[in-house]
């Protein structure tokens, strides 16, 4: 609770994966993917109620041997690969009422902390705003980048007036990072999306901002974490 407002939060994992399958329950660094989520969700100093959304039993079943709350089982028309991200959260705040905030955390994002978590929520209510979404400052930068048309040409991404070539001189750019979610509840059953004009940035470091979506990205974060 913060404020005297409910925080609901949600952890998304359907059974599907076609880069890594089973990657929601694949081990990492000596637990379950999900695991990692789950661990840190608890830790937080806001978060009322902790549920996982899935469709899979297996998933289910391993979320549950770490405490966390599964009150019902996904449908699996709300499991598919065309099924837009938002809709299992809305789905979950249409069945579980009470609640003023909701915040996703996806369970891809192992090395997020408590502290990226509850400092997304804290942004969102110091700055009375509907939404906050975490960040992370981008290594590539847009103003560098190329479409290339059927005949081998290169066009920028960006049109300038001259090429910037020097890095410190282009400007900072930000790129979402899948680790953390907040919303008002009521506002984002209007808006059905936590990106709109109205959302504000939650920044964090890089090395907690790998978002698994291969076996190459599932080897680097293990290796980080056994590292540090």
């Amino acid at each position: 609770m913060i404020n005297d407002k409910k925080v609901l939060a949600i952890i998304p994992a359907r059974g599907g994966s076609k880069g890594v399958p089973r990657k929601n329950i694949r081990s990492l660094a000596g637990k379950p993917l999900i695991a990692w989520t789950i661990d840190e969700a608890k830790k937080s100093k806001y978060i009322d109620r902790l549920i996982l959304s899935s469709e899979d039993a297996e998933i289910i079943e391993t979320a549950k041997t770490y405490d966390c709350e599964v009150p019902f089982t996904r449908p699996v028309h709300l499991a598919q690969d065309t099924t837009p991200g938002i809709d299992p959260v809305l789905h979950v705040v249409d069945e579980i009422e009470g609640y003023d905030y909701v915040v996703l955390l996806q369970p891809t994002s192992p090395l997020r902390l408590v502290e990226d978590i509850d400092g997304c929520i804290e942004k969102l209510i110091k700055t009375n705003s509907p939404a906050c979404v975490s960040v992370t400052e981008s290594e590539t930068s847009p103003f560098w980048m190329y479409r290339v048309n059927e005949k081998g040409i290169m066009q920028p991404l960006i049109m300038q007036d001259g090429l910037t070539t020097r890095r410190q001189d282009l400007p900072t750019i930000y790129a979402l990072n899948g680790a953390v979610y907040v919303a008002e509840i009521d506002w984002l059953k209007i808006s059905r999306s936590f990106l709109t004009d109205k959302t504000v940035a939650f920044l964090m470091p890089k090395n907690r901002s790998y978002d698994i979506d291969s076996v190459d990205d599932f080897l680097w974060c293990e290796w980080l974490v056994k590292r540090y």
